[in-house]
């Protein structure tokens, strides 16, 4: 049962805010640990099950496209039922499927548990920012939401990293049991250290008021611009490692998959970016930080146009930095103008990021079939111009609510 409600909120330097922001931390970690964990391994299955990259590529974005769709279905759950049950339910589910992902006999069986995986991680990502936006005080809500945004950003780049690692040492099954394992274990902490839900008032599971609110949610002058911008940094994001594995094993580079894997470090890049972001969208305000984060995104887009492996792995961090700052950003933009709506409002923010990953980060393997990386950023290259002219849109919006 939800706590009484309370005017007290978590304040920065609190223990409370220390404890939430550890187990949002982790939440976001083994989401993300678990949800990757086959990217760096695209090359690798692309081989081993006779199929094309684009085809690999779906060990990816069947599990994000399973949470796109389950994520309003997990928001509205979570409306009734808090977001505190949902989301420790979703991590220790998502954890025990990760683990069967590595007894799979071939290809169709492994695309049916990512699906799964992620279809059960929905509850916690539905479910985080609303409860960072109800539980934290406003004066730390930026910081609160850097950090957890920080956790999917190492999260993502361990899962990577050990995958490419184990992998080489012993075999992929092996990686994938291991990460399996990491979450449980995150699954543990995420139970005992998150605090009690104290301000969440349950609201009604019924269509009619699922209606009412996306009518509100979709009348708002900033939030479906909001969600546009997940689609498309997402998509680009994804798009971008996807296919970087297939570059560095090709000449000049001749990577083992140790050091493609190696590649996915880069993500400590975009633990830092979301916290600073988060801290200086406290000080200085949204729309004057957002359009910056996406032109660091171009640019770094722009460097790994370069043959020189020192140059592509300089652009990759810049455009790693930009993606979890302009995420970071936009994410808890959705939560403040949400109000009492920002359940439904994270939960379509997260669909349409994880629709961009599954759409954007797919299909961009064609503009590889014809153009290798030049066709990538071309393609690319085109969704972030639309996110420059979207963001620059939204710096022009007035105050949000209150």
């Amino acid at each position: 049962m939800p706590h009484p409600p309370t005017t007290e909120k978590l304040e920065s330097g609190s223990e409370a805010f220390k404890r939430a922001n550890q187990a949002m931390f982790v939440g976001g970690f083994a989401t993300f640990a678990m949800l990757y964990a086959t990217q760096p391994l695209l090359p690798l299955l692309s081989s081993e099950f006779g199929i094309s990259p684009a085809s690999a590529s779906l060990s990816v974005s069947a599990g994000t496209a399973a949470l796109a769709l389950m994520l309003i279905p997990a928001s509205v759950l979570a409306d009734r039922s808090g977001r505190e049950k949902v989301m420790k339910v979703s991590l220790a589910l998502a954890a025990l499927i990760a683990l069967a992902c590595a007894t799979v006999n071939d290809f169709s069986q492994l695309l049916i548990l990512r699906a799964l995986l992620g279809a059960s991680l929905a509850g916690l990502p539905a479910a985080a920012m609303a409860y960072i936006g109800e539980e934290v005080s406003p004066r730390a809500q930026g910081k609160a939401m850097g950090l957890y945004i920080a956790g999917n950003a190492l999260g993502g780049m361990s899962g990577r990293v050990l995958s490419a690692l184990l992998t080489d040492i012993g075999s992929w099954r092996i990686a994938l049991l291991t990460l399996g394992l990491l979450g449980i274990v995150s699954a543990a902490v995420f139970w005992y250290r998150l605090p009690p839900s104290r301000h969440f008032q349950a609201r009604a599971a019924s269509i009619s008021r699922i209606i009412d609110d996306a009518r509100h949610i979709s009348r708002d002058a900033g939030l479906p611009w909001l969600f546009l911008t997940a689609l498309l940094a997402m998509g680009v994001f994804i798009g971008v490692y996807n296919y970087l594995g297939f570059r560095l094993l090709e000449a000049p580079f001749n990577l083992s998959q140790t050091a493609i894997g190696a590649i996915f470090l880069l993500y400590v890049v975009g633990s830092w970016a979301s916290a600073f972001a988060g801290q200086l969208t406290d000080r200085f305000g949204r729309r004057k930080v957002q359009w910056v984060v996406v032109m660091i995104m171009i640019s770094g887009l722009l460097l790994t146009l370069g043959d020189a492996l020192v140059l592509l792995i300089a652009g990759v961090a810049i455009f790693t930095f930009g993606f979890f700052a302009t995420h970071s950003i936009s994410s808890g933009w959705v939560a403040r103008r949400g109000q009492e709506r920002r359940g439904l409002a994270t939960a379509i923010y997260l669909t349409f990021y994880y629709l961009g990953a599954s759409l954007i980060g797919s299909m961009s393997g064609f503009a590889w079939s014809l153009g290798r990386w030049n066709g990538i950023a071309a393609v690319l290259g085109l969704c972030l111009l639309l996110l420059l002219a979207i963001v620059l849109r939204l710096k022009k919006l007035p105050a949000d609510p209150a």
